[in-house]
């Protein structure tokens, strides 16, 4: 059988190559850096010219960034929050490439590709922050390159001890596909586990819409913390009205208006409420034992027909907060 994967190697490289990366970058979690490796390897012995690898690689990887990129620009932000839900990263990728984004702007798609769990999300968060496709695509290959030509590289620069795996490789016959299967298994496993523990650790008593809704029509509003980010405001623009708008990097500059003895409402447009269930956890710890994360989010807010406004979030540094105006303590 390793014969016979060899073989193929030789014979379809580049092809294997393509289809390789191709469905990696449309979703698939298969290991694309070690057939960059081999494939660099296999080049410098002379099966294949390592410009039209790499040419292939930088072919494939745009092909799938660019679908990503026209799904995002379509779909907003639903096709992110599906993403992570179907990711076995944790759900807390949206705001993580949103905060890259913030930071870096373009520069973020340059090293996209060396970053876990950054190089599937970036292309449709691009397209929903409606990032220029000629930008996108320039910058987008200048990455691509960079992070095929460190794959590819490594197997020319070590294709000698290389050679000698294989051959070891070539001895152990089914055995090391059996090894090669069992550690793919173990990363799998791995990146489930962390997704667990993570879910585990934001695991709190959420409010719905309706009881929401219901304390405000009761004149009980509760303080209510939009914790999404400026860029994902920017592109989804209703909000729930008086809501206060704060980073979750900047989450303390919301304790100078609160009250313990004060519900406490979070929302975001996150996965499983992750930005806001890391908000009212942090919260609940510093004694506000009343902060609890909005179920669905502003989403589940807007699809059950409540009033929204549009921006009409308070930013929390420039907000006069009072309890008649349901905002403060």
């Amino acid at each position: 059988m390793m014969h016979t994967l060899i073989h193929w190697a030789i014979e379809y490289g580049l092809l294997i190559v393509f289809l390789n990366v191709l469905l990696m970058q449309l979703g698939l979690p298969l290991p694309t850096v070690p057939t960059l490796i081999v494939s660099g390897t296999l080049a410098a012995d002379g099966h294949f010219s390592i410009f039209a690898l790499l040419f292939v690689t930088i072919l494939a990887s745009l092909i799938g960034d660019v679908v990503w990129y026209g799904i995002g620009r379509h779909y907003g932000l639903r096709v992110m929050r599906l993403l992570c839900r179907l990711s076995l990263s944790p759900d807390s990728c949206v705001r993580q490439t949103e905060l890259r984004v913030e930071r870096w702007g373009l520069a973020t798609l340059v090293i996209a590709k060396f970053v876990p769990g950054l190089s599937l999300v970036i292309a449709p968060m691009s397209g929903a922050l409606r990032l220029r496709l000629a930008s996108f695509i320039m910058f987008d290959s200048i990455g691509i390159a960079l992070w095929a030509s460190a794959a590819i590289g490594a197997g020319v620069l070590f294709h000698p001890n290389i050679e000698l795996v294989s051959a070891q490789l070539m001895e152990m016959g089914n055995t090391a596909v059996i090894v090669a299967a069992t550690l793919l298994v173990a990363y799998l496993l791995l990146k489930w586990m962390k997704r667990r523990r993570f879910n585990s650790a934001m695991r709190m008593a959420r409010i719905d819409v309706s009881e929401l809704q219901t304390l405000i029509k009761d004149g009980q509003p509760p303080v209510i913390v939009d914790v999404r980010g400026p860029s994902v405001r920017s592109i989804a623009v209703e909000t729930i009205p008086g809501a206060l708008a704060i980073g979750l990097e900047e989450w303390q500059e919301l304790i100078p208006h609160l009250h313990v003895d004060r519900e406490i409402v979070v929302y975001c447009s996150c996965p499983n409420e992750a930005s806001a269930a890391v908000l009212a956890k942090r919260l609940v710890d510093k004694g506000y034992h009343r902060a609890r994360p909005l179920q669905g989010g502003i989403d589940a807010w807007i699809e059950a027909g409540h009033a929204t406004d549009i921006m009409g979030v308070i930013q929390v540094s420039n907000a006069e907060l009072t309890p008649a105006a349901g905002h403060g303590s």
